[in-house]
Formats: structure tokens, C-alpha cells, sequence
């Protein structure tokens, strides 16, 4: 597994006003799309591609284009449908699938209420999009599902990480997959409930409000 922490002065100032609990939700949905398209650059730089030739005003050259098949872009219901116009915005010839996956907050399991991806992702690069790394059993579960149906290489975006989301994800993946994790920050560490401390609280309430 390879973890990337996005280390740039607009991702900084972007996720401190996240983080303020006065920013109200237009604004921190505003913010969100916008960090997303910056952590995104850097989760697209390993993505795969191939020689495509065209013909510019001037003569033929070998360009680039993605490759075939092309890449899965998969939110975490709620909160990761906040980071998918980010996305979409950087990959705009994705396909999109949706995972719903709740965490109990007694047990802090994961479990999945919906799934709307395709049965053969053989080939495939997916990427899991989902505000907040907390325990990592949310992310375990999503990648599990995606790693079954066939999917050649994995990249999370998050918001925020917690180390023990982190060591959970190291644990469970391991050399199994190849993995990759890109973030904005990595916190301290979880609170009694399983909150990401300092953190920016409920991001899916804080995107849509409390429902």
C-alpha cells in the first residue's frame, strides 16, 4: 500500500476552512469539489495510458491518451457523492459506479445497504472516493468488493486519515493489491466514537445537512 499526503499551500488553506464549524454547508461543499480536483491530480498520476497519434495544424505527432479499459470512479454513499463532480471534473471519460456502505455506530462496522457496480471489473482501475479514513472498515469492505469483481489497481481519495484507519487498511490489504491511498491530511488519531480527531466532524451532514 502506498499512502500519499498531499503536501501543497491550497490543499493546507482549503481543508483549514473545512475544518472551521462555522463554514456552512454551500461553502464546505464548494471547498470539497475543489479539493478534490487538487487531491485528484496526484491520485491520476499513475493511471495508465497508451500512444495515440494526431494530426495537429503543423504535422502528425505521438501523443497520449488513457487507456482501455477506462477507469471507475466509485463514491461512497453519502458523503463520497460530495467528491464526485471533483473527480469527474479530472477524469471526465470515467465510468461511475456507486457503493452505499453505513458504519454502525455501536459495533463501527461497515454495512452495505446498496451497490451499483459492474459484476467484471477485470482490468479495471477504480477509484474509492470517500470524505473520511476513520476506522478504515468503510474503505476495507469497499475495496474487498472491487478487488472481487476482478479491479487491476485501487486508489482511495480522502478528505482526512486517522492512523488507525491507516494500520487497518496496511493489515488487511497488505501485498494482496496494488493499493494506493492519497490524502489531505492524516490526523491524530479516534476519539471514543470513532471520530477523526481534530478532524471536520460529520462530513456528510456537513455537506447536505442532518437527515
Amino acid at each position: 500500500m502506498r499512502l500519499h499526503v498531499v503536501d501543497h499551500p491550497l490543499v493546507a488553506h482549503k481543508l483549514t476552512v473545512l475544518r472551521d464549524e462555522t463554514t456552512d454547508s454551500p461553502t464546505f461543499r464548494l471547498l470539497v469539489d475543489e479539493l478534490v480536483t487538487l487531491l485528484a491530480y496526484e491520485a491520476t498520476r499513475e493511471i495508465a495510458t497508451e500512444p495515440h497519434e494526431v494530426k495537429t495544424p503543423v504535422t502528425t505527432m505521438t501523443g497520449t491518451r488513457l487507456a482501455s479499459p477506462p477507469p471507475l470512479v466509485v463514491p461512497i454513499l453519502r458523503a463520497g457523492l460530495g467528491m464526485l463532480d471533483g473527480m469527474s471534473r479530472l477524469l471526465p471519460t470515467a465510468e461511475v459506479g456507486f457503493l452505499g456502505l453505513v458504519r454502525d455506530e455501536e459495533t463501527f462496522k461497515a454495512v452495505t445497504y446498496a451497490n451499483r457496480l459492474p459484476d467484471d471489473l477485470t482490468g479495471r482501475h477504480v477509484f474509492l472516493i470517500d470524505p473520511m479514513l476513520a476506522t478504515g472498515g468503510t474503505l476495507v469492505a469497499a475495496i474487498d468488493y472491487v478487488l472481487e469483481r476482478g479491479a487491476r489497481e485501487v486508489t482511495a481519495v480522502c478528505l482526512l486519515a486517522a492512523p488507525e484507519g491507516i494500520a487497518l487498511l496496511e493489515e488487511h490489504v497488505g501485498d494482496r493489491a496494488n493499493l494506493s491511498v492519497v490524502v489531505a491530511a492524516v490526523d491524530e488519531r479516534l476519539n471514543e466514537k470513532a471520530y477523526i480527531v481534530p478532524g471536520l466532524g460529520d462530513a456528510g451532514d456537513r455537506l447536505y445537512g442532518i437527515v
